[in-house]
């Protein structure tokens, strides 16, 4: 490609940013390192419109890195629970933490240095470096590669190593000498806004004169679709128990897996390992459990269809009490904790509105 074909793809992207992109994202105003990085973060796989008030009420409980990194657990997971891909949210309290170790409470302004923290890969540090502080630096997420395999023409899912090869090279082929920051904020604009997934709207479209797909008629063709197969189905058993005083037990998953380290009801399998939980932990009748209405939900890899059984007025054994991960939580307590989507909606469902759980 030539230098001039280079400028011809940032320039009109950089002139539709000036006329119609969004200026008014509250991580740009101010645009700095921290807020960069915590943007980033949550839109990955997460819609603007879904990320802006966990952003905003993220840094009124930890308004500068620093902030965060002396939180507890239980405080950053109850600010991001809802959010989803919860993965995240651990890696982002990791890596504030190693920046306040070993890089003096600030986001180093290192390519290197930014990949060897948790949860920042390739583009993302990219995608700092640029906004942060205007470095020349190539982005490539799902809305960068839509519109780059759209233009270009590339067949192939863009997961796949050689595909995205070839887009990272296109990326950094297309990168402008300046307005670094404006360059990479038109480019997440242009994919989720015009040339979306679905219904691109391509005679608005800055690049239609030079898009590839757009010529051949390939648009609904491009990016080729991951290869796919069936979703398998998963059944748990979610065991609600509260005691005389209204108290719900409540147990901490563990530091890997699906909802690591946030905090849920107790789950079983099936209902003879549901049994046996039941008979260390609690003292009552399992079988007078209450069975409430089946709770479904959609993971990136499988289906959950939640089975939520309910006891009222228990007694748990003196060790429940001692216990750091599974622990009697009163009612007004809840919505400082964090908690799974559908566990909060299934409390706040089967718990007064007065008890505080709004």
């Amino acid at each position: 490609m030539s230098a001039a074909g280079q400028d011809h793809f940032a320039e009109k992207l950089l002139a539709w940013f000036d006329a119609a992109g969004r200026h008014d994202l509250p991580w740009l105003h101010p645009r700095t390192p921290y807020r960069v990085w915590l943007s980033e973060i949550m839109l990955q796989q997460t819609q603007v419109k879904t990320v802006m008030p966990y952003f905003a009420r993220f840094l009124e409980h930890f308004p500068t890195l620093p902030d965060l990194a002396a939180a507890s657990t239980d405080q950053v997971m109850a600010q991001w629970a809802g959010l989803g891909y919860y993965a995240r949210a651990r890696n982002l309290h990791a890596a504030a933490r190693l920046c306040v170790q070993q890089h003096g409470g600030d986001l180093p302004r290192d390519f290197d240095a930014l990949v060897a923290l948790p949860g920042i890969g390739r583009s993302t540090a990219g995608a700092i470096l640029a906004q942060a502080w205007g470095d020349r630096f190539a982005i490539l997420d799902g809305n960068v590669k839509r519109v780059l395999a759209r233009y270009h023409g590339i067949a192939g899912w863009p997961g796949a190593p050689a595909v995205e090869k070839q887009l990272w090279q296109l990326a950094a082929q297309h990168l402008p000498q300046a307005r670094m920051a404006d360059y990479t904020q038109a480019q997440m604009d242009f994919g989720a806004t015009l040339c979306t997934r679905h219904d691109p709207a391509c005679m608005l479209c800055a690049l239609q004169d030079d898009c590839v797909a757009l010529r051949e008629s390939r648009v609904d063709e491009l990016p080729t679709s991951k290869p796919g197969k069936p979703l398998p189905e998963r059944i748990a058993l979610m065991l609600l128990a509260e005691n005389t005083q209204g108290e719900v037990l409540l147990q901490r998953r563990p530091p890997v897996g699906i909802w690591a380290s946030l905090w849920s009801l107790p789950q079983a399998d099936d209902h003879e390992q549901a049994r046996q939980w039941f008979a260390t932990h609690l003292h009552g009748d399992y079988d007078q459990a209450e069975a409430l209405a089946e709770i479904p939900h959609v993971f990136s890899h499988y289906r959950l269809r939640m089975h939520p059984l309910r006891w009222r007025a228990l007694a748990a054994h003196d060790a429940v009490r001692d216990n750091d991960d599974l622990r009697w939580v009163a009612r007004e307590q809840l919505p400082s904790l964090g908690l799974p989507a559908p566990i909060r909606k299934l409390l706040s469902t089967v718990i007064p509105a007065h008890a505080g759980t709004q």
